[in-house]
């Protein structure tokens, strides 16, 4: 008896390994993890490629607040815990390898791609990378900057900063909860143009010189691992009117590019794009940070 954590990769029903899909097929229970991130095709097409019926979808309140019911039944038998991109990547999938491990349930995990191994397409080297930062969507009452501290320190170590968007599925309606009614809320996936207009306001606001709107480099990509992925590098200034289309999408502020880098992002740069490079190619200046 196993609870399978499996990764599904980052686009459709078929991105899923053999031995996962081995695995799905084998399992008495399968849940569908729909909260952290979403594939660009919904449980039917999972179920249909999959040749089961029977996919749980574990949306947000499920996972936080009835977790128990996917990793209990493995005391009993094997489940398979679904998840968009690689399971080791978001700390709510590790809550649960903790919690089913403290009651004696054997947990193994399939590995698969995600956004943070698939970044390296634009040209950036993973080595180069930092902490990883996630964006949440401001609002008129809140307008947290909690991951700009992480940035600065990835800017004055020169590394890379992969910034990953905020995600809203199932979110409750709380004016519509005041009136005794249980409404959610659309789905909101943030763009790379409302990052940037954060990240804009979070400099002005915290005022550190983590970065610069106008100069530093920085690298916008949407439906990274799809047919249609699409990557634009310039400011953030430039990749708030730029068009990524349809989600997902993420963001990297550069820290120091060394040349090849440039070079494997010359054709996704912003025609006329107005980032500076010194004569010896170099796009970060650590008297920014001073």
């Amino acid at each position: 008896m196993v609870l399978y954590i499996i990764g599904l990769g980052l686009h459709d029903e078929k991105d899923v390994t053999v031995r996962g899909l081995e695995l799905i097929k084998s399992s008495d229970k399968v849940f569908l993890e729909a909260y952290t991130s979403v594939l660009s095709v919904g449980k039917e097409r999972l179920e249909a490629f999959y040749g089961r019926d029977d996919i749980i979808v574990a949306d947000r309140d499920y996972v936080e607040c009835q977790a128990e019911n996917i990793y209990l039944p493995a005391k009993d038998g094997n489940v398979s815990f679904l998840v968009v991109g690689d399971p080791v990547c978001a700390t709510t999938h590790s809550d649960i390898m903790i919690r089913a491990r403290e009651v004696g349930v054997k947990v193994e995990v399939v590995h698969n791609a995600s956004a943070m191994g698939a970044v390296g397409c634009c040209g950036l080297q993973l080595y180069n990378f930092g902490q990883t930062v996630s964006i949440p969507y401001f609002d008129d009452n809140w307008r947290p900057t909690s991951f700009y501290p992480r940035i600065k320190y990835n800017r004055m170590g020169g590394m890379h900063t992969l910034c990953l968007l905020d995600i809203k599925v199932k979110e409750p309606d709380f004016e519509a909860m005041k009136r005794g009614k249980i409404v959610y809320l659309p789905p909101r996936f943030m763009l790379v143009n409302e990052s940037a207009e954060q990240l804009i306001e979070a400099e002005d606001i915290r005022k550190g010189g983590a970065y610069i709107p106008n100069k530093t480099l920085c690298v916008g990509l949407a439906r990274l691992g799809q047919p249609d992925q699409c990557i634009i590098a310039g400011t953030l200034e430039e990749l708030k009117e730029a068009d990524f289309g349809k989600p997902l999408h993420c963001l990297v502020i550069c820290g120091e590019v060394h040349e090849m880098e440039l070079e494997a992002l010359r054709p996704y740069l912003i025609e006329n794009s107005t980032f500076e490079i010194d004569a010896e190619g170099s796009l970060f200046d650590r008297g920014e940070t001073d």
